[in-house]
């Protein structure tokens, strides 16, 4: 059979999130019964522990080298495929200051921006604003400011994440929803509303909360905003998944606002694969399995 990788772990603060997802897509895939599958735990920025004879790798690393890039870059470097988009888009994806520069330069609509850096006294931005380290995922060190008092707090909380040093971006809030698409291989797939106990989607509503809900846009739980239909959000999301570069799995986020204006937010190139995570659901929702899901994800593996 042919012999799968599955790469989780890394050195992220994303590491445990991933193996998560990892294992999930390992056991998925073996269930299918045509691949040898090899789950690698990778506790360094480097391929070392990777066995000989893979024939295609699936990324289940969440932030730093498992999504910057690095391992892209690493896996081109042997030949072998890997799932996902290419070593430059993820690293443009996984720079949310960089995806912002792309997305407005191609027309893409995104929230207005600034960036803060330690001392910054206020938001460069008027309040409410959302502060984010550049480079992280999964809500790490993201704080949502309402008032002046949480300025100070949310700019330390976004440099910790990243080390304390260099600069952090300061978002508008756009009130509203908030929405994702998943995109394969070009095809978007349904959008999920994220529905999040006091609106806000943050690290614990993400992979702790069970009071967290994620309604299909337009079903029960999830009423269309008028003038924005899902057929325009995916649109949208393929435009930026294109913006970008992007191939094989994408996410792309969204909020809403109450007129119907969609903004994206980021575009994360390895989404999850936990019992929380989005692309498999929408994945399902188009009738195929979970495994299903992960296979369609490998079968969009390439290299280069």
């Amino acid at each position: 059979m042919e012999k799968i990788a599955v790469l989780m772990g890394g050195t992220s603060s994303e590491r445990e999130v991933s193996l998560v997802s990892g294992r999930n897509v390992s056991e998925a895939l073996a269930s299918l019964g045509k691949y040898e599958v090899v789950p690698v735990d990778l506790k360094s920025d480097s391929l070392d522990g990777l066995p000989e004879g893979i024939s295609r790798a699936y990324i289940a690393l969440h932030g730093g080298w498992g999504e910057n890039g690095g391992v892209q870059a690493a896996l081109d470097a042997k030949g072998i495929p890997y799932t996902g988009p290419g070593a430059m888009s993820s690293k443009i994806a996984m720079d949310k200051i960089k995806t912002k520069m792309v997305l407005e330069m191609k027309g893409v609509p995104t929230a207005a921006w600034s960036l803060a850096s330690p001392g910054t006294e206020a938001s460069p931005l008027p309040l409410p604003v959302v502060v984010k380290p550049p480079c992280d995922g999964s809500s790490v060190g993201i704080s949502k400011v309402s008032t002046a008092g949480e300025w100070t707090p949310a700019l330390a909380a976004a440099l910790a994440a990243q080390g304390g040093a260099g600069e952090v971006l300061v978002e508008e809030f756009i009130p509203g929803r908030e929405m994702t698409v998943g995109v394969i291989d070009g095809e978007a797939l349904p959008v999920l509303e994220i529905v999040a106990k006091n609106g806000w989607y943050g690290y614990d509503e993400k992979y702790k909360s069970d009071e967290t809900r994620y309604p299909f846009y337009g079903e029960e739980g999830s009423a269309v905003i008028p003038g924005c239909p899902p057929e325009k959000l995916q649109q949208v999301a393929l435009e930026a998944y294109n913006a970008i570069g992007c191939r094989g799995v994408t996410r792309v986020d969204f909020r809403v606002s109450p007129l119907g204006r969609c903004y994206v937010l980021e575009l994360n190139t390895s989404p999850g694969f936990t019992s929380h995570s989005l692309v498999p659901k929408a994945g399902m929702k188009t009738g195929l399995s979970f495994a299903g899901v992960c296979d369609k994800i490998l079968g969009c593996a390439r290299f280069g």
